[in-house]
């Protein structure tokens, strides 16, 4: 791709634009629309293009940034180093369609991966860094049933909820997209190198940030919104009332796309930002299957396997446990059960992975999605 000389000289344009000090989103798509193309920017007489900018916009533009050429270079070489590593810019035939119809598209996308999973339907699951196990489990088993189903999975590669949503994908044999928030030749976090590999193997890895972008707190939020545009709706799995996922969910819903939540204890700080989701408008989702209904796919979706923890009518233990977390004295209480034989209960049923012990000596069911 590289080699290409027209393809490069285009492709260089467009990174000197997306370089230019002081030119966000909205000026290059203006400069774009008046003018046609990047390169066609930069051929302008001065004075066509001076009139769309700012004295600070239309200087950085009158000459390439200071580093341009080393970074063009670096661009050029990771292009070269892998067959599965592309460019794709605003206009592209394999730009996805969904962005497009989002109030900010970005000027390029960088990939890594399987780039025609950009065309297919997907889905988006994010959540809590910190999840509870529960959460962290339905975010796996979600994932996986959407990916048999035949649904790309669309998360951040963030810790907790991302994490997991893009290790079920994998898991079940299916589609994952992982949109970065830093240039797509860095991992953050770092702990997550081998499933980025991983992700870039049998997925995707996506980012519209140049190369060498560090991690900044700035960028997140607009890689959230990227996660949003690309899917046909977002699952937040669990989140805190302050936190990404609610950005994400809220970037979602203004691009007309449907949000789910899964709701939670009353007594869990990560219930607090589906329950608000909830109140919000969001469609409460107990099933992976209630997502995959509303969402009307044209494929059949698979089946649901039986949820491993359905409790038999004798089953007296997981009744008495219900779905919110308990204390073996509260149990105790329910059940009228002694505390050795009860004990040995939640013993066997924690060794079938029904139910999982938390800090604080308390017990929890594992639901399944």
């Amino acid at each position: 791709m590289a080699a290409d000389t027209d393809e490069s000289a285009e492709l260089a344009a467009w990174l000197r634009l997306l370089l230019s000090p002081g030119i966000g989103r909205d000026t290059a798509r203006r400069l774009l629309a008046a003018f046609g193309s990047p390169q066609a920017v930069f051929a302008a007489a001065p004075a066509a293009r001076d009139a769309l900018l700012s004295p600070a916009q239309a200087a950085a533009l009158a000459a390439p940034p200071p580093d341009f050429d080393a970074r063009w270079q670096a661009t050029a070489d990771w292009l070269a180093g892998d067959g599965a590593r592309r460019i794709v810019t605003l206009g592209d035939a394999l730009y996805p369609a969904p962005l497009l119809e989002t109030a900010d598209p970005p000027l390029q996308l960088f990939l890594h991966g399987r780039a025609a999973l950009l065309a297919t339907d997907a889905i988006a699951v994010v959540g809590s860094r910190h999840p509870t196990p529960q959460g962290r489990d339905n975010a796996q088993a979600f994932a996986a049933h959407f990916a048999r189903a035949g649904w790309t999975v669309v998360s951040g590669l963030a810790l907790g909820i991302d994490a997991a949503a893009h290790e079920g994908a994998l898991a079940a044999g299916g589609a994952t997209v992982a949109v970065l928030g830093t240039g797509i030749d860095r991992v953050y976090p770092a702990r997550h190198r081998a499933l980025a590999h991983r992700i870039a193997a049998e997925g995707l890895l996506v980012s519209e940030l140049p190369l060498g972008t560090p991690p900044v707190a700035a960028n997140f939020p607009q890689r959230n919104r990227l996660i949003a545009g690309l899917a046909r709706g977002t699952l937040v799995v669990e989140a805190a009332v302050q936190s990404g996922s609610l950005i994400t969910a809220r970037l979602a819903a203004e691009a007309g796309r449907d949000v789910f939540a899964i709701p939670g204890s009353i007594h869990s700080p990560q219930s607090r930002g589906c329950h608000a989701l909830i109140k919000q408008g969001a469609k409460l989702i107990e099933t992976a299957d209630d997502v995959l209904g509303e969402l009307r796919p044209a494929h059949r979706a698979v089946a649901s396997a039986p949820a491993p923890d359905e409790t038999t009518p004798d089953d007296d233990v997981l009744a008495a446990l219900g779905h919110d977390p308990a204390t073996l004295d509260a149990l105790g209480a329910r059940t009228g059960w002694p505390v050795s034989r009860l004990a040995a209960r939640l013993l066997e049923l924690e060794l079938e992975g029904r139910v999982r012990r938390l800090p604080g000596g308390l017990y929890q069911r594992a639901a399944a999605a």
